[in-house]
């Protein structure tokens, strides 16, 4: 019986570590946006993460949100940076996402300031 109960609880870990393993290093897709940067902030009770917006129009009415890994300190600051301006990312796209490790399953990876097209001369 103790076999048993072991087998099925190895299997068990065995099958969390898998998801989270594909949930973790597994990407669903990877790109570029660019938009005014809105928001970028440091939230939540048990597990703080790093969010931020960014405004792909005009009026606000496409709102891109995503996350930053604690990892990525390089990241964090030039999003602190350009805070308000406009910037393109890069990105990657996950199946899904854990509580601690942000809100959105896009994660930035990559910050870098870009030219409005509002205001080219």
């Amino acid at each position: 019986m103790k076999k048993i109960v072991s087998l099925i609880l190895l299997s068990v870990v065995v099958i969390c570590a898998l998801y989270y393993a594909f949930i973790y290093f597994v990407t669903f897709s990877e790109g570029v946006r660019s938009g005014e940067l809105i928001k970028i902030s440091h939230k939540g009770v048990i597990a703080k993460t790093w969010e931020g917006e960014i405004s792909q129009g005009i009026s606000g009415a496409q709102i891109f949100s995503f996350s930053v890994l604690d990892k990525d300190k390089e990241v964090i600051e030039k999003l602190q940076e350009y805070q308000g301006q406009y910037v393109k990312v890069s990105y990657v796209e996950r199946y899904t996402t854990f509580f601690w490790l942000g809100d959105s399953k896009y994660f930035v990876t990559k910050v870098q300031p870009e030219q409005s097209p509002h205001f080219r001369k």
